[in-house]
């Protein structure tokens, strides 16, 4: 899929929401559990954050955030946001794929849901994500197996697009893997993803340098 398809796909489904947030104003439930990881003052970059929700949950932890996202549409609405709950985070209209990934500006990545990406797409992302974390510094990452194909609870439809443990742990072999583990859950996050759901999540910390 080009840019302009991802920019129109993404921007005709939160535009049709209207107030709606398509995948709710609370943060993601993986995310959230780990706030243990979280330190305040530290900097985060949220990859594909869509209408904020990810984005403005970790500025109220108190981390200085900068959200990429390629539609312009979920922007407003990640703004908005934002302004509701009295936070700042550094909105970036960019795509994911094409955006240049600053060398170790961040103390922690975090992609959730991000599987609009096909393999070779993919890999960009993956390799922008980690040239952008410092060392020491932490990914975290979650989305669907292919068993969730079974559900149709939310995700895409193609089984290239989804993670497998073995494929996350060849993607991300240069990090130390901290936790990594599929399983199955019942989400209640917007109407995007609502139902049994079948998924992985992904912590894993970048080598500090010697």
């Amino acid at each position: 899929m080009s840019k302009i398809d991802h920019e129109a796909v993404w921007s005709a489904r939160y535009h049709a929401a209207g107030e709606e947030y398509v995948f709710g104003t609370e943060p993601n439930h993986f995310l959230a559990r780990h706030t243990e990881l979280l330190s305040r003052g530290t900097t985060a970059l949220s990859v594909a954050d869509g209408e904020g929700r990810n984005s403005v949950w970790l500025a109220e932890q108190g981390l200085q955030v900068t959200a990429t996202e390629i539609s312009s549409v979920a922007l407003e609405k990640a703004r908005r946001l934002a302004a509701g709950r009295h936070v700042e985070v550094d909105f970036v209209l960019a795509d994911a794929i094409e955006w240049d990934y600053p060398e170790a500006a961040f103390d922690f990545v975090v992609a959730i849901f991000i599987q609009f990406a096909a393999p070779e797409e993919r890999a960009v992302i993956f390799a922008g994500m980690q040239r952008a974390l410092k060392p020491g510094g932490y990914l975290l990452l979650q989305g669907y197996t292919p068993k969730q194909l079974e559900y149709r609870t939310g995700g895409p439809s193609a089984l290239e697009q989804l993670y497998t443990e073995a494929m996350l742990r060849e993607a991300f072999a240069g990090l130390e893997i901290i936790e990594l583990r599929e399983y199955e859950e019942v989400m209640q996050e917007g109407p995007g993803h609502r139902g049994p759901s079948a998924l992985i999540g992904l912590i894993a910390r970048k080598p500090d340098l010697d």
